[in-house]
């Protein structure tokens, strides 16, 4: 899984901003949370885990509500999914940090496995920041629709994120959290249309341990969208130490999950 340097943002690159034909284009993550109850049955046949514990992690200013459709889904296949339990996210504050670092070594010291991370937006930030610094305690990271690398002004969140964090877009710590390269298996799942993030800022630096994955969704839609719920269920239930990138190359996989470095009808609207 090479992938050329021209095809990443550079470390600190201003990215445009999704459009405003992209920001209202959200609106189709109604029909995403919708389609979550009619796709229920489908989604019980996704694979299964062995147990392992599993922190899911809220995106900007969303909280534990936003993520419970995806954590009853982890936790009818088996999974220990829990909530982060900090409220709303108002982005990488110093007791936000003590608090996810203490709660994955208490999910490891109960279940005596490694803990697999699950981030939407910000939260998929916040949880490659963390396997970064205790790769020994993390299984595996999944992010939905995050800002991986470039610079945060790439997003059309940015103000937002100023405002409710303490944090300046310009600010070196920020700069790590969002262009630190995967440490452990790291999943990125991404859209070209998403109204939020600009997809190239959601692209994981690609290794052996690392890859990105495209799907057809919006930024507000991912955790309850059907197709990445099942990705996502996927992904998880690979043995620890058993990682492998995911085979999408033949039937409905290779429409659903497909490689964001190919040219689609996407790229004509995406910044």
């Amino acid at each position: 899984m090479k992938q050329t340097a021209s095809r990443r943002p550079a470390t600190h690159e201003t990215l445009k901003a999704p459009s405003a034909l992209l920001l209202a284009m959200e609106g189709r993550a109604m029909l995403e949370w919708a389609s979550f109850a009619f796709a229920w049955p489908l989604l019980k046949s996704a694979p299964r885990g062995d147990g392992h514990p599993v922190l899911v992690l809220p995106g900007l200013i969303a909280g534990d509500a936003s993520t419970a459709p995806l954590r009853r889904f982890l936790c009818e296949l088996g999974y220990d999914a829990r909530p982060w339990g900090q409220g709303l996210n108002f982005g990488p504050r110093d007791h936000v940090i003590k608090g996810m670092v203490d709660q994955v070594r208490a999910l490891q010291k109960k279940h005596r496995k490694k803990v697999s991370i699950v981030g939407w937006s910000l939260g998929g930030a916040m949880a490659n920041a963390l396997a970064l610094r205790m790769p020994e305690r993390v299984r595996q990271v999944v992010t939905l629709g995050s800002p991986l690398t470039g610079h945060p002004k790439g997003t059309n969140a940015w103000r937002v994120f100023e405002l409710v964090s303490g944090f300046r877009t310009d600010d070196e710590r920020l700069m790590e959290l969002v262009n630190g390269v995967p440490s452990v298996p790291t999943t990125s799942i991404m859209s070209k249309t998403d109204g939020i993030v600009n997809w190239r800022m959601s692209l994981a630096r690609e290794s052996k341990i690392a890859e990105n994955i495209e799907v057809s969704a919006t930024h507000l839609g991912m955790g309850a969208n059907p197709a990445v719920l099942w990705i996502i269920a996927n992904r998880l239930a690979q043995e620890e130490g058993a990682w492998a990138p995911f085979e999408r190359t033949a039937g409905l996989r290779s429409l659903l999950y497909r490689d964001p470095h190919s040219f689609r009808f996407a790229d004509l609207i995406a910044p």
